[in-house]
């Protein structure tokens, strides 16, 4: 039987799919006349009905005591979409948790620190400082160089200090992996960087949302601010294993979602009209963040999220925030 793609973005197994077609034809069957008809054993067809049933697509007969009666795709399907939203929100709210933490921890620890390194890490005070040891660092890089630049565009003066250096890194043939947000395509200043950087042999990425920014020089040192709400307060460098390790993998997994500068980005919903931006956008207040919040999160302004907010709004028809959030769910688009 060929599985439908509705029914598995859903998270339906084909035998679950199988048994829920087969009530939809004949409500009155039971679990023998299930199996025999699906060649399924009794065991598998009671675990899909209890599957069925958790999902909401089956609930019991009151015409027929002891069976179950498939309800209507359309109210079966609203339930799951509305437990995914619900699913989708939570993990949200998980990561957004799990981000300030990171940022919470690494900001104490920094404070316990001294201006001297110390037990593998180092206060950096100053922009002078800061540069100081990204140029020792930088030249000392054997293999690559990870970076997360969150904001949108950059500052001239970080790209042209940044310039020298990622330039004589690739020209010692090491790699350099940039994260740009979305809105940095935006700024001329820095998708021109970046460009250059592509062009040079770097490979740059972007996406909606990034984590707080971060370096990390040949998986051994790291580099993050120690509050990423106010980068002036000055940086934290440190060689600690635990901490590296953790940036690494928050960098993956960023890395994994990002799109390459020079790829065609359009998802299947962009084409419909959504783009990178408008997508975490919706993903973001679906949360429960506020206009401002989303904004300093993407890199943009709090009048540029409400203009976009209302114009997703009118396409989807939306009276509510909410209501928008559901219809972008049902469309796939979160």
């Amino acid at each position: 039987m060929q599985k439908t793609a509705g029914l598995e973005a859903l998270g339906l197994s084909l035998a679950e799919e199988a048994v829920y077609r087969s009530l939809l034809r004949q409500s009155s069957e039971g679990v023998g006349e299930l199996s025999a008809r699906l060649a399924l054993s009794e065991v598998e067809v009671g675990e899909c009905l209890d599957r069925l049933v958790d999902l909401g697509l089956l609930q019991p007969s009151r015409d027929r005591p002891g069976l179950l009666r498939a309800v209507s795709p359309e109210m079966g399907f609203e339930i799951i979409l509305r437990r995914h939203e619900a699913e989708l929100i939570r993990r949200q709210q998980e990561l957004a948790r799990g981000k300030e933490a990171m940022a919470r921890t690494l900001a104490a620890f920094a404070e316990e620190r001294q201006d001297t390194d110390t037990g593998g890490g180092e206060q950096l005070i100053g922009l002078d400082a800061i540069q100081r040891r990204l140029e020792s660092l930088t030249r000392g890089l054997e293999q690559e160089c990870l970076a997360i630049e969150p904001g949108g565009a950059q500052s001239q003066a970080s790209l042209d200090a940044a310039r020298p250096l990622d330039e004589s890194a690739l020209g010692r043939g090491v790699q350099l992996l940039t994260i740009y947000q979305d809105s940095a395509r935006n700024d001329p200043a820095t998708y021109a960087y970046a460009r250059w950087v592509s062009d040079l042999g770097g490979q740059v990425r972007t996406c909606p949302e990034t984590p707080p920014r971060l370096l990390v020089f040949d998986r051994r040192v790291a580099v993050v601010p120690i509050d990423p709400a106010n980068t002036r307060r000055g940086a934290l460098c440190t060689s600690a294993p635990g901490i590296v390790a953790s940036l690494v993998s928050l960098f993956e997994q960023t890395w994994e979602t990002a799109v390459p500068l020079g790829a065609d980005h359009r998802s299947s919903a962009e084409e419909e009209g959504l783009s990178p931006a408008e997508r975490g956008l919706l993903k973001l207040l679906a949360s429960g963040m506020t206009d401002e919040a989303a904004g300093k999160r993407l890199g943009v302004s709090v009048r540029t999220v409400r203009r976009q907010m209302a114009a997703l709004m009118e396409r989807l028809d939306a009276t509510s925030r909410f209501e928008a959030g559901l219809k972008a769910a049902q469309r796939g688009w979160l």
